[in-house]
């Protein structure tokens, strides 16, 4: 299933994995033009669809005087000055489309509706599903379907951001969608490639830091930061996952980020960063309930035993591997646990039951389409000296990126 708003035959996560063909659309940056409409003062007077309103607005933000405005119109002062006070209506659809074209605002918020943008408006209304819909497919262990869903949505708001036709609500869209395809291309993408889901996340980002919202930055810059970290950036990541942490208010949304942060530190062997950060955590659990697949104690178990690797603490790691484990949020959580636990349990001569436990990994992991965590299994089984089932976990990987690339 391609998604439902392809216009070309092309599998979204075969175009993104494959090493000698780029992806079919790049997160280009949004043309300086649409920011006109990005502000809340702005998005108000979008709302009106009052033409004379949007004149005023369009010059208020960008400091013009009527005779500017008339320049860039091709009209004369008077008659902008009769426009903006109500004297003189424009009715007519050519002059409407004019008046949005140069102003840069999308032709259907003045009154004027062809093809285009009734199939555009058909997409604004049922995006913000499209988008929920497909995080819930990833977080169900279905990140290749919802990469399919995204990534046409993604194409057409992208084209239409190129042309400097974007209101508020569009921009939005387009933040949350280049947000969940990164995430959901962060799962499927082996570890080669994951730098193109921190590129997605990370222009997400900089719409949100446009639009004035702490909330939806703090989410943005959190799911860049973790995707900066898997793609081998974890100083980078740790910048962006400590100004998330500022602006968040809700306890499940700072526990994510402390999760995300925790991971981070662990990578650069931070112990202390790492100690802290999870104290914060847990504390914050306990005073609350966890939901979700990152404020979470399956969640913080696994993140705690894989710091305590990173730091040097085998020991510790080792002991808390033998703990039950719990119930996880979501089937790459189990994934990502029993590849962590295999990584002890190599680490500490245990082959036999870190055999087992690869084994279970990489089967999963096959399953569901998670590259990277069966290239963490092999390079812990080669460690090990585990030659056999390191081949076994490469065939395995080799089936996956076969699989992304579309051959049979």
């Amino acid at each position: 299933m391609i998604g439902s708003y392809a216009t070309e035959l092309v599998c979204p996560t075969c175009a993104a994995s494959n090493d000698a063909t780029p992806p079919a659309v790049r997160a280009a940056p949004i043309t300086s033009a649409v920011w006109l409409w990005a502000s809340p003062e702005a998005a108000t007077a979008i709302a009106t669809r009052d033409l004379p309103t949007i004149l005023r607005t369009y010059r208020r933000i960008n400091g013009m005087n009527q005779i500017a405005l008339a320049e860039l119109l091709g009209y004369d002062s008077s008659y902008v000055s009769m426009i903006e006070t109500g004297k003189r209506a424009i009715t007519d659809v050519t002059s409407r489309r004019h008046i949005a074209a140069r102003i840069g605002v999308p032709a259907h918020v003045l009154g004027v509706t062809g093809v285009d943008d009734a199939e555009y408006r058909a997409m604004l209304q049922f995006g913000d599903s499209t988008v929920r819909l497909a995080e819930i497919a990833r977080q169900s262990g279905h990140a290749v379907e919802a990469v399919n869903e995204l990534w046409p949505l993604v194409a057409r708001l992208e084209a239409r951001a190129a042309e400097g036709h974007m209101e508020r609500d569009s921009l939005i869209l387009l933040a949350q969608a280049r947000t969940a395809l990164g995430v959901s291309l962060g799962t499927v993408l082996p570890e080669e490639r994951l730098s193109a889901a921190a590129r997605w996340t990370g222009q997400a980002a900089k719409v949100a830091a446009h639009l004035g919202e702490p909330v939806f930055y703090a989410h943005t810059l959190r799911m860049h930061g973790n995707e900066l970290r898997k793609s081998g950036q974890p100083g980078a990541a740790v910048a962006r996952l400590e100004q998330s942490l500022e602006l968040s208010t809700d306890p499940a949304e700072t526990g994510s980020s402390l999760a995300f942060l925790c991971r981070a530190a662990g990578e650069l062997g931070d112990a202390e960063a790492f100690d802290n950060t999870l104290s914060a955590y847990r504390s914050l659990l306990d005073s609350h309930p966890g939901s979700g697949l990152l404020f979470h104690p399956f969640t913080l178990r696994e993140i705690e035993i894989r710091g305590l690797m990173g730091t040097g603490r085998i020991g510790e790691a080792s002991r808390l591997v033998r703990e039950p484990t719990g119930t996880p949020a979501a089937p790459q959580w189990h994934i990502i646990e029993r590849v962590t636990s295999g990584e002890v349990l190599a680490s500490i001569g245990e082959t036999d039951t870190a055999a087992t436990v690869f084994a279970e990994a990489v089967q999963s992991a096959e399953r569901h389409r998670i590259p990277h965590q069966i290239q963490r299994a092999i390079r812990a089984t080669e460690k090990a000296g585990m030659r056999e089932l390191a081949i076994e976990c490469s065939a395995a990987l080799e089936r996956i990126r076969s699989q992304l690339s579309g051959d049979k």
